[in-house]
């Protein structure tokens, strides 16, 4: 199915991207999802994760987030998170802030829903530290 969908992407401090998309894949409470234009109407609970959305210009970014929520419908996608950023854009400041974040969210979690989705998280950043390092 061609055509394209508003994304954005707003944390308290500043809308991280707004741009028309043709494809986003979400940490999704359930399980990763991809929404394409004309998705039925969602509302979901995010997951420390990597968005990827792609492009109407053909170009993808990733997007790391520490949670949020996510509202679709079949003209547009909103994503609620406190702490973002936009992976290509990131410095080893931010990557090390958030993977501190995961750790203690890991020490913490009770169930072993959490503890799967905090390791997947964890093992994410670590993997785009290796790749700013290279």
């Amino acid at each position: 199915m061609a055509g394209t969908f508003k994304f954005e992407l707003v944390s308290p401090e500043r809308i991280l991207l707004s741009d028309e998309a043709e494809e986003a894949i979400l940490p999704g409470a359930e399980g990763q999802f991809t929404v394409l234009v004309g998705h039925a109407p969602v509302v979901s609970t995010l997951l420390p994760g990597v968005i990827h959305v792609k492009l109407a210009t053909a170009s993808t970014k990733g997007i790391y987030i520490d949670g949020g929520f996510v509202e679709v419908n079949p003209q547009s996608v909103t994503v609620l998170a406190e702490h973002a950023f936009i992976v290509d854009e990131a410095d080893q400041r931010q990557l090390e802030e958030a993977l501190g974040k995961a750790e203690t969210a890991l020490g913490e979690a009770k169930d072993d829903e959490a503890l799967r989705h905090l390791t997947c998280a964890i093992d994410q950043l670590k993997g785009l530290q290796r790749k700013k390092a290279a």
